[in-house]
């Protein structure tokens, strides 16, 4: 009892050097506990929201298909259930914007894609249509609304029976613009009004599991060569389900990266502290000897201390977690995706990993460094430990410079070089600091650096698409275009040995100037017709160089699996939706025909643009129209989705940083409380001692810092390695600003930390410190 009351009032005594030591297990805490709520409730509801509502293996496009067609492919082997609806794309005006819905019959008796009913009912007459709840929501549409649309050139009006989410739309668009883009579902009975006639054009097909759906799409293709077929999109090519599993993907890394590297942080700075604790303690070691406590005992109340810090850190860690990171996820998620009613709660089984850990190397600690002490006798422990020998350091043997330097400089510079293990403590917990930072300051920049790639890489005012079946070099283009090219984007595999990728291949013309591309250096390359650019992630990944040959196959149905061997003409850096580009000679060198199916254009001026734009939604082979505003739009919700976990580490790192500086520092008062004294009694002013501490942190900054640089860079490189995939390329190189800004917050926190500390310097007893142990 009476060693848990020193326990108290140890912590009391220098409390503020306990809350530093509970912060830093609290930001452990706050990131382990949030992150991996948010990357396993996330998974786990994907998954049962996919199966739930049977999101579609494969979705084949037709021109036209009747029921008795798709009754016939219901006997291929592999399928489970298929699906038959007919598919198109109708306009909405309203207010400033001019909306785009796409528009779905629902099959009878439908079991795949199956909305999920928020408020109405499914239509039941052909007059009567569901709508997606986001975009009503926007629009302010409400069950039994009238709901007006343009479909081709005819207006039709229909009756909101029901407001859904549905599951191939839980991510609609790369912004998740909800205001121009909307999705709905009408009766089978209202395609003859649209279509002039009964039939469909689009195919869902649930495979049977573990079945190879690209059989099914072969087969498919074989007994329906007398049909007008368009194209096929397999579940994992298509850009709903890409999307969420790449989150999924990323979450997942993330939930194990940062909190390890927080939690090595956090043992290094543990195990400093807990060993300098118990030996600046060693008298009170020895009489508890004296006074017949055994070691055991001894041990154990030492453990208490990062034990109790441990709970208390990784309490407050999970609190904070659940006020502050989960709402805040919760809501970014739900900007991002359309998920109706996930949510997150933290598992109370969360909290166990910090508090082992945390409490782990707090023993471990205790353990290694009371082992020593406790061997010792009682009144030998009770004496100071006796003095070093005294040496001369290197800079007092040239006598020119050591006698001009000020009295306080050399009672720094012996203090430093004469206890180097002390010093070396000290700067250990800001170098790890000062890496923390830097790698957090780092991957925030480099989120900078994606997001303004995309306006870097993208020279068109517009990229128009056309329809499924339409070629874009048929087009006749509107005057007020300075200059346009074509390009083709062909779904591939992308194959090194045993491994196989899914990417994109994008064919366009060898001189297109309004796509640039950029080497490692960020200086702009050029295609040519003897080779392939290759994505670096790519590169990176399977380790592909410059003159090396890759293995494409092609896996659009109508391109018969073809394979190529590609030569690599550069490694082209893209950080988003990376892709191979080729020149449209090259391709067609392997015999593969270039049909050009989008094009990006470049006008003469504002007012040109809104013509031109204009033009384009006028033509009804036209599918998508995208713009520099959308590029714009685009950056900026990547910046806006990501930007509040990287200002939360940010903000944790900075105050992992202080915490370790704070104790690191306290515990070096605590340490030379009697040459201090010594100092006081000799007549040194309150303000020469305090700047005398003062000038000894930062030079031990300094000289972390020169140590964290190199480390850094190491550091980063594995954040950036852990985070990067084939599809997705962060920046690996530290910026020289960032690591400036990260430098000069790591020299603020040492001067704040030294100003806190003014009043520990003044409360030194110089009568007790200067005692000696008879």
């Amino acid at each position: 009892m009476k060693l848990l009351m020193k326990l108290f009032r140890d912590m009391k005594q220098s409390i503020g050097q306990f809350i530093a030591f509970v912060l830093v297990i609290a930001v452990g805490a706050f990131f382990y506990t949030g992150l991996v709520t948010y990357s396993d409730n996330l998974s786990a509801y994907s998954k049962a929201y996919f199966k739930e509502h049977n999101l579609s293996d494969l979705n084949v496009y037709y021109s036209q298909m009747s029921v008795e067609d798709v009754t016939r492919l219901s006997q291929i082997d592999g399928i489970r259930k298929i699906e038959g609806r007919y598919t198109l794309e109708a306009k909405q005006a309203a207010e400033d914007v001019k909306a785009t819905i796409k528009i779905h019959s629902i099959p009878d008796n439908n079991e795949i894609n199956t909305p999920k009913m928020i408020e109405g009912s499914i239509p039941t007459h052909k007059n009567e249509i569901l709508v997606d709840s986001h975009y009503a929501e926007e629009h302010q549409y409400h069950v039994g609304d009238v709901f007006s649309l343009r479909v081709d050139d005819k207006d039709m009006t229909f009756t909101i029976s029901g407001l859904i989410e549905n599951v191939e739309y839980a991510k609609k668009n790369e912004t998740q613009d909800h205001k121009a883009y909307g999705f709905a579902y009408i009766a089978e009975e209202a395609i003859s009004d649209i279509a002039d006639g009964f039939y469909y054009n689009e195919l869902m097909i649930d495979a049977v599991d573990g079945y190879d759906v690209n059989k099914i799409g072969q087969s498919i293709e074989e007994q329906t060569r007398s049909l007008p077929y368009l194209n096929q999109i397999s579940k994992e090519r298509s850009f709903n389900y890409a999307q969420i599993t790449q989150t999924i993907h990323n979450n997942k890394l993330m939930s194990m990266v940062i909190p390890l590297v927080l939690f090595l942080i956090e043992a290094v700075i543990l195990f400093l502290t807990m060993s300098r604790i118990i030996d600046s303690q060693r008298n009170q070691v020895g009489i508890m000897k004296a006074l017949g406590v055994n070691n055991r005992s001894i041990m154990l109340h030492y453990m208490g201390y990062p034990v109790l810090a441990g709970i208390i850190g990784s309490i407050l860690g999970y609190d904070i977690a659940a006020f502050v990171f989960i709402p805040m996820v919760t809501t970014s998620l739900g900007n991002s995706y359309s998920l109706p009613d996930i949510t997150f709660s933290l598992s109370l089984f969360s909290i166990i990993p910090p508090i082992l850990f945390s409490s782990a190397f707090g023993i471990l600690s205790c353990y290694l460094s009371g082992r020593a002490i406790l061997k010792e006798r009682a009144a030998q422990a009770m004496r100071p430990k006796p003095p070093k020998k005294m040496k001369k350091i290197f800079i007092e043997r040239i006598p020119g410079i050591w006698r001009q330097l000020p009295y306080s400089y050399k009672i720094i510079l012996r203090n430093i070089f004469l206890n180097k293990q002390k010093a070396i403590a000290s700067s250990v917990g800001v170098v790890v600091s000062t890496v923390l930072l830097i790698t957090a300051f780092g991957t925030q920049t480099a989120l900078l650096k994606v997001a303004n790639q995309t306006e870097e890489v993208y020279g068109y005012d517009l990229r128009v698409d056309y329809a499924q079946g339409t070629s874009s070099d048929k087009v006749q283009l509107p005057s007020g275009i300075t200059d346009h090219y074509e390009l083709s984007t062909f779904p591939v595999e992308f194959i090194k040995g045993d491994n196989q990728e899914n990417a994109t291949l994008v064919v366009t013309e060898q001189n297109n100037n309004l796509i640039h591309f950029f080497d490692d250096n960020d200086q702009q390359i050029s295609l040519a017709n003897n080779g392939v650019l290759v994505p670096k992630s790519y590169a990176d990944k399977y380790h592909i160089t410059e003159g090396d040959t890759i293995e494409l196959k092609f896996t659009a149905p109508e391109m018969n699996n073809t394979s190529v061997e590609m030569k690599v003409l550069d490694i082209s850096t893209q950080y988003s939706n990376p892709s191979f580009y080729s020149t449209a000679e090259y391709i067609q060198s392997f015999g593969i025909e270039f049909d050009p199916t989008s094009l990006l254009v470049k006008t003469g001026s504002s007012s040109d643009l809104v013509s031109t734009r204009s033009f384009f939604e006028q033509d009804q082979r036209v599918e998508a129209i995208a713009d520099r505003n959308d590029l714009r739009e685009l950056a900026e919700y990547m910046l806006k989705q990501n930007n509040f976990v990287f200002i939360m580490f940010i903000i944790c790192a900075v105050t992992l940083s202080f915490g370790a500086i704070y104790t690191i520092s306290s515990i070096n008062i605590y340490e030379r409380s009697r040459e201090l004294a010594t100092l006081k009694v000799l007549g040194y002013q309150k303000n020469r001692i305090n700047r005398l501490i003062f000038s000894e942190n930062l030079i031990l900054t300094a000289f972390a810092v020169i140590v964290a640089l190199p480390i850094s860079g190491y550091v980063y490189g594995i954040v950036v390695k852990a985070l990067s995939s084939s599809h997705q390329q962060i920046p690996d190189q530290l910026n020289m600003i960032v690591m400036l800004i990260s430098v000069v917050l790591a020299f603020l926190l040492t001067v704040l930390s030294s100003m806190l500390l003014r009043r520990k310097v003044e409360r030194v007893d110089m009568i007790g410190a200067l005692k000696g142990v008879e």
